[in-house]
């Protein structure tokens, strides 16, 4: 409804002025309450409809005492894998009844701090966040806010009683390496991700483990570290001296593919390449790209029923850590 060009909030005393019940009786039919029949509940729900009545959630928050809201808060939801959880995390709230208010941070610390403030001044029920990081001092502020929320993708391991729900990195990195090496490479080039996150940590971890497993001599010159929200790396990688590429994630895999091809060397006849994230299980590409599955829709159905239990009360839930798995594609081939 509008007046004046201005928009008019529908009220509970404009559906009782249109259909001659009480505003009492308004306000049982359209919370389904059974004192009402279900002739004058279909009447009255109808006309509400056609006014244009919308649920004052502010107001039935400050009744009820809850929301109904998580928010989720991304570093760049640009990015696929990003967009996948939220799209999985979205589903699952709803199955549970929850609505998903979205967040970005750009990989920005402060941003991070104004997005926790803004999620918490909309009274959302709780938060899952993928921290950006740089400190503890976030993640601190909201153990002190005592609103309930679980980390996604990343975590720190120093801190006490902050649940997470995360992929095995240091499996992942190990196996991704693993599979090079077991494709007769030796000169394995990794471009890592920032070193103040938990997953590209753990990535080297497992990535130099491999190394070790294998009798291979760890060079310190093959291991690059990529800027998170840099998709181009062609500054970065280096002309020669390996054979093999293992990235941080799908999307620095791919970049690396699109400088290679335009250096005129093939992939994976001249350098073979895996990525981390499997982005390629829900998107269709050209060309297929050797991944480390983290099997997203586990982790983000596992972080909303984790958050949700936590707001119903239960506090000793355990942090969980997925399995990974290599996700064959065209992008490794064997060296002789």
């Amino acid at each position: 409804m509008r007046e004046n060009g201005k928009r008019r909030i529908v009220r509970l005393k404009d559906i009782a002025d249109k259909t001659g019940y009480s505003i009492n009786t308004i306000s049982h039919a359209l919370r389904g309450m059974n004192d009402i029949s279900e002739e004058t509940k279909s009447y009255i729900l109808k006309t509400a409809s056609e006014l244009g009545y919308v649920t004052n959630s502010i107001a039935q928050s400050m009744r009820l005492g809850y929301t109904k809201t998580i928010a989720v808060i991304l570093g760049d939801i640009s990015n696929p894998h990003f967009a996948i959880l939220t799209k999985e995390i979205e589903n699952t709230a709803s199955k549970h009844g929850y609505s998903v208010f979205l967040l970005n941070t750009n990989e920005d610390e402060d941003q991070e701090e104004r997005a926790l403030k803004t999620a918490i001044q909309h009274n959302v029920d709780g938060i899952i966040l993928c921290p950006v990081q740089r400190s503890e001092k976030n993640v601190r502020f909201l153990q002190k806010s005592d609103i309930p929320f679980v980390l996604i993708g990343r975590y720190f391991p120093e801190m006490d009683g902050v649940r997470y729900t995360i992929c095995n990195d240091v499996r992942g990195g190990y196996s991704a390496t693993e599979y090079l090496i077991r494709h007769g490479h030796r000169k394995i080039l990794m471009l890592s991700g920032p070193a103040h996150i938990s997953s590209a940590k753990e990535r080297l971890q497992g990535y130099r483990q491999a190394l070790a497993d294998y009798r291979i001599e760890y060079d310190d010159s093959l291991v690059i570290e990529v800027p998170i929200m840099e998709t181009d790396c062609s500054t970065l990688l280096p002309e020669d001296g390996y054979t093999a590429i293992f990235a941080f994630s799908d999307i620095v895999a791919w970049s690396a593919w699109k400088v290679l091809r335009e250096r005129g060397k093939r992939v994976p006849e001249d350098i073979s390449i895996i990525g981390f994230d499997h982005i390629q299980s829900r998107l269709s590409l050209p060309y297929s790209l050797c991944s480390v599955s983290s099997y997203k829709a586990k982790m983000s159905i596992t972080s909303v029923e984790m958050l949700i239990s936590i707001i119903n009360g239960n506090k000793e839930m355990e942090n969980i850590i997925i399995d990974t798995d290599i996700a064959k594609g065209e992008s490794v081939s064997f060296i002789s």
